[in-house]
């Protein structure tokens, strides 16, 4: 394996490493914010550090190109943080976890459909219905399968929009622009795009905001789990692809189980165990498709 295919592992691996542990940050917010308040406050800390990171602006060969960047906004930021939070509100936050970890499996088929590129092989599916049924395990530890049909069917379509913005990024990828200057570029219409909702529901005041463990939360999910993580994130797709860069989803419910036995105390049961298990299994699998004729295509794209 050569070195670039590793950071671009490395750089997966990071990024589902913070964002699996965002929900402890999340939850403390909630008790101060409204989800949008939460959702623009993250992403404006998070384009400003991107301006910081590399105050340059980013100037397109092709005007037509900018439709990508509207789009990875529109998708990778507005839709996907909208439709789950609306989803949070009307279904079980398991129920929203397991189902938006069908992503990749909507990144193979979008890819396929719409990039024409070659389904993987048995492989993939057998690892995507080992990493569910742990995914499932770890999900329902403590508590009943419960079906709400919205709120269940708004986190199918934020699973759909994921999928969408992964090969948008990948597109924007082999555009050859800055990984910093091109996430920023996303994050801009994102937050454009957000406004609308933003100017009826923005009601925090600059005495919340200052409070302590709200403004540690909000630098940490502004810089940690978006400037930082989609960076890495579109850094990675740009390596290893749409399709295995998404299948790393599937540790989010790992982190997000160790995490909770960690910092919230909650216990880790046989029953986990065998979730975590199962799930980090089903990431290998599903991570061995293909590999010699991916391989190919990957030195073909990045020589």
């Amino acid at each position: 394996m050569n070195s670039k295919l590793r950071l671009g592992q490395a750089a997966a691996l990071i990024t589902i490493l913070i964002w699996g542990t965002t929900f402890i940050s999340t939850k403390v917010l909630l008790t101060a914010l409204s989800p949008i308040e939460i959702l623009f406050l993250r992403f404006v800390i998070g384009y400003l550090a991107l301006w910081l990171a590399a105050p340059r602006r980013l100037v397109l060969t092709e005007r037509k190109q900018e439709g990508w960047f509207a789009a990875a906004g529109l998708c990778g930021v507005a839709l996907y943080y909208g439709f789950e939070n609306l989803a949070l509100s009307m279904t079980q936050a398991s129920n929203v976890g397991v189902i938006i970890s069908i992503a990749p499996f909507f990144t193979v088929l979008f890819s396929a459909v719409f990039l024409k590129q070659k389904r993987p092989g048995l492989r993939f599916f057998l690892g995507f219905l080992m990493a569910m049924a742990g995914i499932l395990l770890i999900s329902f530890n403590q508590q009943a399968v419960e079906i709400h049909p919205l709120g269940d069917g708004l986190a199918v379509i934020a699973a759909m929009i994921w999928a969408i913005y992964c090969l948008i990024s990948r597109k924007i990828s082999e555009l050859g622009y800055n990984v910093l200057l091109t996430t920023r570029r996303t994050f801009f219409y994102g937050l454009v795009l957000m406004l609308p909702l933003v100017m009826t529901q923005f009601s925090a005041d600059f005495q919340i905001l200052s409070e302590p463990s709200v403004l540690l939360n909000l630098v940490f999910l502004g810089l940690g789990a978006s400037a930082l993580c989609f960076v890495t994130w579109n850094y990675a797709v740009g390596i290893l692809g749409s399709v295995k860069t998404s299948v790393t989803i599937y540790i989010v419910p790992v982190i997000t189980a160790v995490a909770s036995a960690w910092v919230l105390h909650e216990p880790l049961t046989p029953r986990v165990i065998l979730g975590l298990g199962l799930t980090l299994g089903g990431l290998l699998l599903s991570q061995k498709i293909n590999q010699e004729k991916e391989q190919k295509e990957q030195n073909g794209i990045l020589e």
